[in-house]
């Protein structure tokens, strides 16, 4: 017996760190700048620098590194480009948070001392995420890690910004905004999630000017009644026609306003008629500006009612609304108010309700850029999968707005914009002016910055060196896929394939994968907050990364999935399974024994048959991206096939005294347990490196010593032979079956039974006969011969076995007690007898028929047939083991 340095239990804990941190050492996962040769290159969706490991990162970075793996293995000059995002909003958030516990505010140190500090609080907590993802076992290119506020990042971000000005794509208006009051800055409609909230909806009158009447609008923001300038109809609403080019009292406030007629407004909501505040709502806005209207806002940036408001002034919205509601109450103009559910946003950051207001920011118009990234996805070049997602990314993109780019932020890419205090010019470049170039008049410069998600934009080709023409733009781009979450399809990636097509001349990525969701095991959405969270780390400390890795490789699929810790535990208990078995293997081979293939038996046939098949199949599956069902194939090919199956049988050889038989088999098992590892390295990376590293062809130097350095297997290495897979099929069943039978029976693991059989179609027995040894070791039976009709089986009380093409007699004679088995099976039969008369009864009878609901006919249809199935076989049996037939 060999001696082998591997443990007695695999411990992934240490296992993992002192391979990663060889990985890394060595420099293992960075590219070459070969430009031209067959590349693979993918960029990180940059995390927040705030960020910690989640479960979306956890099943992102897997996806993700399993990717390169592979395709490193499969001799591509890869790279993952790897980095953090400045993440603007949250960033300056924990910043002022620390300022606040010292009783301070960004205010009172100012813009450059505030600046400073953030910069500290990155350089000390910034690469958190990053070393998080070594303990997953990311294969980052982590030597040339990326920020999107470093200095190159930075001069390119600006570039951008004064082309596309100058292009006539970026302009300044005043406009309705999301607004934060929390976060205190403007946000784009795709920051802005909604929710259902149930809220009051009041119906209000508002007088007729000149007339004994009113009109009586429906609101769920009667606060906001302060700012209205207009109430509108549908012009095809017949009820309200002859009311067009009146004018109402505004409720409160005493002001006339027009009645107007545009086709936005729902005749079905409400009353038909809308209160009109360009103000405070983004359709109205647009009522507004169609029809010329006056725009009034009476809450303040601070999110309290400002001086607009009047008597209102610095309440909070909530509280001005129930004083409004009060007073239009006491004043006789609500008629009443009922529950209403409807949709509110709310800041993606923080949770605080979204005001619109009017403000004066720099926005993008998209339409121009957007054109060929419509294209560019219609024709196939850039491709979704699921494949569903492309028809979500394509409406969006055809109805897309204008982008609000400035952020009321100190902390981020400042604007490249200056203002003259003499001539009120505005001048827009990369290099800072010192005077105004028209009047030489003093310039100020905008306090704004730009939204995070336009300097992540240009992620996959500025992280590669653009605007310079570099050599890793030349090898690696276009990337060649990006995994990424559904939520950021409008947010992140369509503005990566609008500015990779203006910039960098093409596509940013070939293939966009849209990874599931892991849900929290009740169905709701993982959030610490709410403590549905599950941290990754904490399984990763528990199980270990390639537990946590496969594990959400199996649960993941195209939906999403609510999280189960036992798939985790599956990974584990796989991750110990491949370890003990590699590890029999290596102590039962003789020194003498070299890795390689020799086909003297049917199960060593069968066993490299099938490994041909997974190899092909596996490779398939990476490449169309489907990792739950690759991680079906390799679990059933490596647990059931390789370690519970021919591992088994070989050990009869492998322990035996055939000295040639024992090099034999131990060369199959080197050979194959070095081609599973490669295949499994992708997803399970740390315990496949660290068996690998124990083989004896590659403690002798003569495969890599590294995994990654290996070929991933290629298909056609082995020969494919149907024969010895049905073959060994038919040993599997028989051996399961006489298994299953003898604890059915209660026949004892140490009392040998005797086996004949009945081969039906030609060649099924050849394992079971060729392999006895291993028949008997495994079933704990004697095969005494192989019977060739029914008539001549050799026993008078048996227990059949079906073994598809194959039936096995399992002799009782001295090994059941026959009454007892009598007995046992007559009260299995009367049960069913019962059921069966039950399930009879329902179905002959017409009221049952008639009034039960279809699927419950069904079910009690689907009931009878197992029955009698049911009782069929245990007829078969009681005929077969008592040698009587079954009394009536």
């Amino acid at each position: 017996m060999a001696e082998v340095g591997m443990g007695a239990r695999y411990s992934p804990c240490a296992t993992e760190q002192r391979v990663m941190q060889r990985w890394l050492d060595g420099s293992a996962f960075q590219a070459r700048l070969d430009a031209g040769s067959d590349s693979y290159s993918m960029v990180i969706p940059p995390p927040n620098v705030t960020g910690s490991l989640h479960m979306g990162h956890a099943l992102n970075g897997t996806i993700q590194d399993l990717l390169i793996r592979y395709h490193k293995m499969r001799g591509q000059n890869t790279l993952w480009v790897v980095g953090t995002d400045h993440a603007g909003i949250a960033t300056q958030n924990k910043v002022e948070g620390q300022l606040a516990e010292e009783g301070l505010s960004r205010q009172e140190i100012g813009r450059d001392a505030f600046e400073q500090r953030v910069w500290m609080w990155r350089e000390k907590y910034g690469s958190t995420i990053i070393r998080q993802l070594t303990r997953l076992g990311c294969a980052c290119d982590y030597d040339n890690e990326r920020f999107t506020m470093d200095d190159r990042y930075h001069e390119a971000v600006i570039k951008v910004f004064v082309d596309l000005y100058e292009k006539g794509d970026i302009f300044r208006d005043y406009y309705l905004v999301n607004w934060c009051p929390r976060c205190e800055s403007a946000l784009s409609d795709l920051e802005v999630e909604h929710a259902d909230s149930t809220d009051a909806l009041y119906y209000v009158h508002y007088p007729l000017v000149g007339g004994d009447t009113h009109l009586t609008v429906a609101t769920t923001r009667p606060e906001t009644i302060l700012a209205d300038t207009a109430v509108a109809v549908n012009p095809r609403d017949e009820r309200f026609s002859r009311y067009v080019g009146s004018k109402v009292v505004v409720p409160l406030v005493g002001r006339e306003v027009p009645v107007v007629a545009d086709e936005h407004v729902d005749p079905e909501f409400g009353t038909g008629t809308l209160k009109i505040t360009p103000g405070h709502d983004p359709n109205d806005w647009d009522i507004g500006r169609r029809h010329g209207l006056e725009v009034r806002a009476v809450v303040g940036f601070d999110g309290r009612m400002n001086e607009e408001a009047g008597e209102f002034q610095g309440m909070s919205v909530d509280e001005a609304r129930k004083a409004v509601v009060k007073q239009l109450d006491a004043a006789g103009r609500l008629e009443r108010s009922v529950e209403y559910v409807h949709s509110v946003g709310s800041c993606y950051r923080c949770g605080t309700v979204i005001e619109p207001l009017p403000s004066l920011q720099w926005f993008m118009n998209m339409q121009r850029v957007a054109e060929p990234a419509i294209k560019c996805v219609q024709d196939g070049r850039v491709r979704f999968v699921p494949e569903r997602w492309t028809d979500v990314y394509l409406d969006w993109m055809r109805n897309i707005r204008p982008w609000c780019l400035s952020r009321q932020l100190w902390w981020g890419h400042r604007l490249p914009v200056w203002y003259c205090e003499s001539c009120e010019g505005v001048v827009v470049t990369e290099l800072a002016p010192d005077l105004c170039p028209d009047c030489g008049g003093e310039l100020r410069q905008d306090e704004d910055v730009l939204d995070t998600w336009f300097s992540s934009a240009l992620w996959p080709f500025v992280t590669l060196g653009w605007p310079k023409e570099t050599k890793e733009l030349d090898s690696f781009y276009p990337t060649s896929v990006l995994s990424t979450a559904r939520d950021i399809i409008f947010l992140w990636v369509s503005r990566m394939i609008m500015m990779g097509l203006e910039y960098a001349g093409d596509i940013p990525f070939e293939d966009v994968i849209i990874h599931p969701t892991i849900l929290a095991p009740d169905g709701r959405r993982m959030s610490k907050s709410l403590g549905t969270g599950v941290d990754p780390l904490d399984l990763i400390d528990e199980y270990g990364a390639d537990a946590t890795r496969f594990g959400l490789c199996y649960m993941s699929s195209v939906q999403d999935v609510r999280f189960s810790s036992e798939r985790i535990e599956m990974g584990r208990n796989f991750a110990n399974k491949i370890w003990n078995a590699s590890r029999l293997a290596l102590q039962g081979a003789p020194e003498t024994a070299v890795a390689r293939v020799s086909l003297s038996t049917p199960a060593d046939r069968w066993i490299f048959s099938r490994l041909d098949t997974v190899v092909e199949e596996v490779g398939e599956l990476y490449e169309k991206y489907e990792f739950a069902e690759a991680a079906r194939a390799l679990y059933r090919f490596s647990w059931n096939e390789m370690c519970d199956w021919y591992l088994e049988i070989a050990k009869s050889r492998l322990y035996g005294e055939d000295e040639e038989a024992r090099r034999e088999v131990a060369g199959n098992l080197l050979l194959l347990i070095e081609e599973v590892m490669a295949l499994l390295h992708p997803m399970m990376p740390f315990v496949t490196q660290e068996i690998y590293s124990h083989l004896p062809q590659v403690v002798d130097g003569s495969v890599a010593a590294d995994l990654l350095k290996r070929s991933f297997p290629e298909s056609g290495r082995y020969p494919r032979e149907q024969g010895a897979e049905a073959s060994m099929a038919a040993f599997i069943d028989v051996v399961g079956g006489l298994r299953s039978t003898r604890d059915e029976l209660g026949v004892a693991r140490n009392e040998a039974g005797r086996v004949y059989l009945l081969q039906e179609e030609e060649g099924r027995a050849e394992a079971l006969q060729s392999q006895a040894d291993s028949f008997r070791q495994l079933s704990g039976c004697v095969l005494e011969s192989v019977v060739f009709s029914l008539g001549d089986v050799p026993t008078e009380r048996h227990a059949s076995v079906d073994g598809h093409g194959v039936r096995a007699f399992l002799d009782l004679t001295g090994l059941v007690d026959v009454d007892k088995e009598r007995d046992r099976l007559l009260t299995k039969i009367k049960k069913i007898r019962v059921d069966l008369k039950r399930s009879r009864g329902k179905l002959d009878s017409a009221g049952f028929l008639e009034n039960a609901p279809k699927e419950v006919v069904q079910q009690e249809r689907d009931r009878l047939e197992r029955s009698e199935m049911t009782l069929d076989e245990l007829a078969g049996q009681y005929r077969e083991r008592v040698g009587e037939e079954l009394p009536s």
